[in-house]
């Protein structure tokens, strides 16, 4: 039996590896929203990076035996310094704007991925796939809204945070085609903690054992998130798993109404399931012209 039949004979296992992935993902977001008015977001981002470091330990031995060129270093530099800004921005969008919207924004990633890959990569950019952006990009506008409400920093954020995000898993596709996927993980975390540090230096005030515990529990979730995700791919293709994605932002609504006090705002439902449905949408056409998927086939916070 071949691997990709194997792969599609478990789609069961593939769901509920998704739906475990949707899980961190929503409480890492939780934990972050939780923290936020108690830490800086450049230290918080810092802290959840270099505690995250621990995770690493099973990557050594292959980082150590990898030589670089000094192409690639340039590569892993820059995908560092994208990586970094957009960790800070996104901590920085989670202490001023609703849970669930920042789960609905963080959906354009992939949108500007397929984009990226188009301008920067070569990739033929189809009618279809224009489309799907363009529906995206509708998704986006019903989400912000401009002229009907105030567009807020935290908005502004997120939508740098999807942009330099979007770079940065370019540059990552770049990079897992000459090296293993362990280290591409291990270099961006050692870039990211690297970059951050003098930001969280200069923002810096002594963190409680509790911040540091759920600094820890962000940092154990958001490596799960990753990992159950690997499984998920693994064991169904991306358009089995791809629309399960879409109860991340129903979990975040309900999390953010119960736990945050944040109302609920059809809009942004609305406007998150369009861009939801784009980015499966190209998904989905990538498994049937059975070509490497540039688009991140989950859509979850990547941080």
């Amino acid at each position: 039996m071949s691997s990709a039949t194997q792969t599609s004979s478990r789609p069961l296992a593939g769901i509920l590896w998704m739906l475990l992935t949707g899980i961190c993902f929503v409480c890492m977001t939780a934990l972050v929203k939780l923290l936020g008015p108690s830490m800086h977001p450049i230290q918080a981002g810092f802290l959840r990076y270099l505690l995250g470091l621990v995770f690493l330990l099973p990557a050594i031995r292959p980082l150590l035996a990898t030589r670089l060129t000094g192409r690639q270093w340039r590569l892993f530099g820059l995908r560092g310094v994208l990586h970094a800004v957009g960790v800070m921005l996104w901590f920085f969008a989670m202490t001023q704007i609703p849970l669930a919207e920042v789960t609905a924004m963080n959906y354009l990633t992939p949108v500007y991925v397929t984009l990226g890959a188009a301008l920067l990569l070569g990739e033929t950019l189809a009618a279809r796939r224009i489309s799907a952006v363009i529906v995206a990009l509708v998704g986006a506008v019903i989400i912000l809204r401009p002229g009907f409400r105030e567009i807020a920093p935290g908005h502004l954020a997120m939508l740098g945070t999807s942009l330099l995000l979007g770079g940065s898993y370019l540059l990552a596709k770049v990079t897992v085609d000459e090296v293993s996927p362990a280290v591409v993980l291990a270099q961006l975390s050692l870039w990211v903690t690297l970059f951050l540090a003098p930001f969280a230096a200069a923002v810096w005030s002594p963190p409680s054992w509790a911040e540091l515990g759920i600094l820890f529990l962000i940092a154990t979730f958001a490596t799960g998130g990753h990992y159950f995700m690997t499984l998920a791919l693994q064991a169904a293709p991306v358009a089995v798993t791809q629309p399960v994605t879409f109860l991340q932002l129903i979990w975040s609504v309900a999390l953010g109404a119960a736990v945050f006090g944040e109302g609920v705002d059809v809009w942004v439902v609305a406007g998150g399931t369009l861009i939801l449905a784009a980015v499966s949408f190209i998904t989905w056409r990538e498994a049937v012209l059975r070509r490497r998927a540039l688009t991140p086939p989950s859509v979850g916070p990547k941080l």
